[in-house]
């Protein structure tokens, strides 16, 4: 468990549930398996990262049919967040012991149930409760990291992890079809076909996933795994570098809709689809992280990612014109949080015992959840007072810079060490 498990198969030990790279004609097999498995694991953490984000895009029309506060409407998009990242913890731990072929499943039949009782829901307390269920979608990144990371070697873990991270896009596919689908076919069609996706997924998922060869079972109950990976320092520095990363990408996923409708005075299905081209442009932005951490480091990478969240922050804070500014304050920013998140789990790739991958994965990715449920409550609560967004949007730009100081002096030594 030392931070010696970084080194990119510098060391000729393996840890348990290693893919092998023993050279072309032993290491083929494996990639043609890896290639079908990390396509299976990316389309089911895009399906259900769909289901996930529903309600974002449905925020604003609902706040203003039943007469929602800011911070009201911040809420019923942030709970299914947080639900979702606190779920990773479990569900982490639970991939470590039985596997993603069972996990992946399980996770994704448990999804249909909120997403059909969404069509039917109308109240606000309804809508919350069934926002807590609807988090479960959010855990199946729990799942496929582990999967992914054992099926790679890794030096090229970070790039597959990065591929992984593709899934992000099902937050897209929500904010581009969701209005548009309820405006044109009624509002019980985007739950209707969500439902039905996940359901045609749970099967092929059941039937073709397949968990690494040689993967091995930890010891111990998921409390004491939690613990053994809890007091590794390296653990909780992941955290807060994912926190800032993809929390800040589940924020404005989730928020930037009410932003635009508020600030720009944009319609509903202009804000989804503008909100669509950033998760789209972070989404590409992942893999590119994970593959430049893999030729540099992911230390360097996410220095430079946050220093530029920071910088493109501040100009957004003063509220600019759409175009161009705002327009590439908010893209840029895309595109390195995007990128940011690659790079933290491809560092997460490096350090993490092979064995417990599923339940740093959970920790990690509970905290970048969590990162992206504070942000909405905070600009909503913001706005509500003050009647505007600067403040919340420096706090963002502190933050980031916060992250890259804290990167660069904290983390710097891990590009040094030797193997």
């Amino acid at each position: 468990m030392k931070i010696a498990r970084e080194t990119q198969g510098q060391d000729t030990r393996r840890t348990p549930g290693e893919a092998r790279d023993d050279g072309p004609g032993a290491s083929a097999p494996g990639r043609s398996g890896a290639t079908l498995q990390l396509v299976l694991a990316t389309l089911g953490f895009l399906v259900n990262f769909w289901a996930w984000a529903l309600l974002g895009p449905l925020g604003p029309g609902i706040k203003e049919r039943l007469d929602l506060s800011f911070t009201a409407q911040s809420l019923l998009v942030a709970v299914p967040v947080v639900v979702g990242s606190l779920g990773r913890i479990p569900v982490g731990a639970l991939t470590d012991r039985y596997g993603a072929r069972v996990v992946f499943p399980l996770v994704t039949v448990a999804t249909i149930v909120p997403v059909l009782t969404l069509s039917v829901v109308s109240s606000y307390g309804a809508l919350i409760l069934t926002g807590f269920f609807l988090g479960i979608g959010g855990t199946a990144f729990a799942v496929g990291v582990p999967l992914v990371s054992g099926w790679y070697p890794p030096a090229r873990r970070g790039f597959a992890i990065g591929v992984f991270g593709i899934g992000m896009g099902g937050t897209a596919i929500a904010n581009f079809t969701t209005v548009r689908l309820a405006d044109a076919y009624g509002t019980r069609t985007p739950f209707l076909l969500v439902a039905a996706i996940l359901a045609g997924y749970a099967v092929l998922s059941f039937l073709l996933l397949r968990d690494a060869p040689g993967r091995a079972r930890p010891q111990g109950s998921a409390w004491q795994r939690l613990a053994r990976i809890g007091r590794l320092t390296v653990t909780w520095q992941l955290c807060f570098l994912y926190a800032v990363g993809f929390g800040g990408f589940v924020a404005f996923s989730v928020y930037l809709p009410a932003y635009l409708r508020t600030a720009y005075d944009l319609s509903p299905a202009d804000g989804a689809l503008r909100t669509a081209g950033f998760v789209v442009l972070a989404v590409l932005a992942r893999p590119v992280g994970g593959w430049l951490s893999d030729r540099l480091h992911p230390v360097p990478v996410l220095v430079w990612c946050f220093a530029g969240v920071a910088a493109f922050a501040v100009v957004q804070a003063f509220e600019p014109a759409l175009m161009p500014v705002a327009t590439i304050a908010l893209l840029g920013m895309a595109v390195l949080l995007g990128a940011a998140s690659g790079a933290v789990f491809a560092l997460v790739g490096k350090v993490a015992p092979a064995d417990q991958v599923g339940a740093v994965t959970g920790l990690v990715g509970a905290a970048g959840g969590l990162g992206g449920f504070v942000p909405p409550l905070i600009m909503g609560w913001v706005y509500g007072s003050q009647g505007s967004y600067a403040i919340g949007l420096m706090l963002l730009s502190d933050v980031a810079l916060a992250a890259a100081v804290f990167t660069a002096v904290k983390m710097g030594g891990l590009v040094r060490r030797p193997s």
